[in-house]
């Protein structure tokens, strides 16, 4: 799975959530957040390029790639 490390890379720049809303012209809040903290579904491209040129990084730096939980998977083959 793949997620956002905007808080993370605000916390290694030692800037705020809010710092970074104002950068992308105040973007609805509640959307910033979802946005932050990983509740969101999809992305725009538009918005990746916003972040990446505020927080100065590559756009591949805003990403983290987590190992898929194989869990999930397990409980969809053991009841075949």
């Amino acid at each position: 799975m793949v997620q956002l490390r905007i808080e993370e890379i605000l916390a290694e720049q030692g800037k705020s959530k809010y710092w970074l809303n104002k950068q992308l012209g105040g973007m609805c809040y509640r959307n910033f957040n979802n946005l932050i903290t990983n509740k969101t579904i999809s992305v725009r491209f538009d918005t990746l390029d916003k972040l990446s040129k505020a927080l100065d990084v590559p756009v591949g730096d805003l990403f983290s790639e987590l190992p898929d939980d194989e869990s999930e998977y397990e409980d969809e083959y053991d009841s075949n």
